[in-house]
């Protein structure tokens, strides 16, 4: 199968493209940080690059990640969010169709709530991407936390790994609850998609357990002997429960909280015995 990874330089894209890169003949493209030499330069604001790019490659599946990811960011710098978000994915799904391509959408928990601009950027992406004629996939992941062969960007995660190797303060919120997810999980749900051909789902991914900021970052440094110190940032994110029925329909990988910090444990004393 013949892929194409958009975004693949990433926190997230960086991921998915390490773990398929060497089972399948993968193409990647990158924004601002080319992470891997082979990576080409794609805005995918730019419809006739998409379209050439794609003819080009002619991938079987496009995993479409590059967004702007910050539900913050998006929110306080609309026009080029939706920019990013929109006008991107509608690039990306016009050229699917130009070439037959099936799409894999990154989406997220935030497209439930169309209210906030973020939200509402990525609830019209999937409406773009349910018009791809080859097929789609949407996949909803929550917070995403895990290690990522991308290390620099300001993500969640990243900033616990700075707790660790830069030795930041770890003072995190209190106050917003919401289903995290595994970005390992992520990776092996698309794994099954293409192994599986699953087509036409929009899958929620996340563990079934609502947490806080402050707990993952306690559960996963406690036990390195770093103190976490506790903030009511007053955050007002809606919290979605989801009961990630899609996951159970489908027989897709699960996992509980705990099995997931234990997995980020492994992950974070294995990456720790490579610097």
């Amino acid at each position: 199968m013949n892929i194409l990874i958009t975004g693949a330089s990433s926190y997230v894209g960086a991921s998915i493209y390490s773990r398929l890169k060497d089972k399948y003949q993968v193409h990647g493209t990158y924004m601002n940080n080319r992470l891997f030499p082979e990576l080409e330069f794609l805005d995918i604001t730019n419809g006739r690059s998409v379209l050439d790019y794609v003819s080009r490659t002619n991938p079987d599946l496009i995993i479409h990640v590059a967004a702007y990811a910050s539900g913050n960011w998006a929110d306080k710098n609309l026009e080029k969010g939706l920019e990013i978000n929109e006008k991107g994915t509608r690039n990306i799904v016009d050229a699917a169709n130009n070439n037959r391509s099936k799409v894999l959408f990154i989406s997220s928990f935030a497209a439930l709530d169309a209210k906030s601009p973020y939200g509402m950027s990525k609830a019209n992406g999937e409406q773009y991407v349910k018009e791809v004629k080859a097929g789609y996939v949407i996949l909803r992941p929550s917070l995403i936390i895990g290690l990522s062969p991308n290390t620099k960007n300001d993500r969640p995660f990243n900033r616990i790994l700075r707790n660790i190797t830069e030795h930041t303060p770890a003072v995190y919120d209190t106050s917003w609850r919401f289903q995290p997810t595994w970005l390992r999980h992520i990776d092996e749900v698309i794994e099954e998609v293409i192994i599986r051909k699953i087509t036409n789902e929009t899958v929620e991914i996340a563990v079934p357990e609502a947490k806080t900021r402050f707990d993952l970052a306690n559960d996963l440094l406690s036990d390195m002997g770093i103190d976490v110190t506790p903030k009511d940032a007053h955050d007002t994110s809606p919290s979605f429960v989801d009961d990630l029925e899609k996951l159970r329909e489908l027989g897709l990988p699960q996992y509980t909280y705990a099995q997931m910090i234990e997995g980020i444990k492994q992950e974070i004393k294995d990456y720790l015995k490579t610097r």
